[in-house]
């Protein structure tokens, strides 16, 4: 596994350790698009295990400074992303927003919580990227008030052809601590699957859709 790196390795070992993701290649998940899946990923579960969550913390912070410099600003995407991005900006010393998946049907019906200012530059965070499309509509509620959001960053991203060409379409670069060939990997050498299981795994990626048909 030297063409992983120290956090890829790390952040894999502990999401497959903790059950945060299982891979079941004989037994599919089905997801609510109706895709069927060999993997299934919870990162709230992060949450429970305090020095996996500092890690991951720690690499998301760590990120976001290198990618991006100085930022004004960390929006979690609801509802995963809120948690984490709490956790960054606590870690950055920046204020926080989340962008709701709707806006509240009450009160001053907010999509934002928070205070956003126009003009600030922003990252978002989400815990997951599979197709991108509710992160970057959080994205695009941040643009609508103004802030620059200058990209995303995640936990852990499927790394599906149709999430970069989203992303890429929207104009917003974003960046994962792990995704799913660097997990498959440290999962055939650590023994949560079979190496025989690996071209079904590969195949899932670059064709989730049709992953199963004949």
């Amino acid at each position: 596994m030297n063409n992983l790196n120290e956090v890829e390795q790390k952040i894999a070992e502990s999401l497959l350790q903790i059950k945060a993701i299982k891979l079941q290649p004989k037994n599919p998940f089905t997801w609510a698009s109706g895709w069927n899946s060999p993997i299934y990923c919870d990162n709230r579960i992060t949450l429970s295990h305090p020095a996996i969550r500092t890690y991951i913390r720690q690499n998301l912070s760590q990120l976001i400074q290198d990618e991006f410099g100085s930022v004004d600003m960390i929006s979690g995407v609801a509802t995963a992303g809120i948690p984490q991005g709490a956790l960054v900006a606590q870690d950055l010393g920046l204020p926080f927003t989340y962008v709701r998946s709707s806006a509240k049907g009450h009160g001053r019906q907010n999509l934002i919580e928070g205070e956003a200012v126009s003009g600030q530059r922003v990252v978002v965070i989400e815990d997951l990227i599979s197709t991108g499309k509710s992160s970057l509509q959080a994205v695009e509620a941040l643009r609508a008030v103004g802030c620059n959001v200058v990209g995303l960053v995640s936990i852990f991203t499927y790394g599906l052809d149709i999430a970069t060409k989203n992303f890429a379409d929207a104009k917003c670069p974003f960046f994962s601590l792990c995704n799913y060939d660097a997990l498959i990997k440290v999962a055939v050498t650590n023994g949560y699957v079979l190496e025989s299981d690996m071209t079904l795994l590969e195949k899932w990626r670059r064709d989730p859709e049709n992953w199963l048909a004949e």
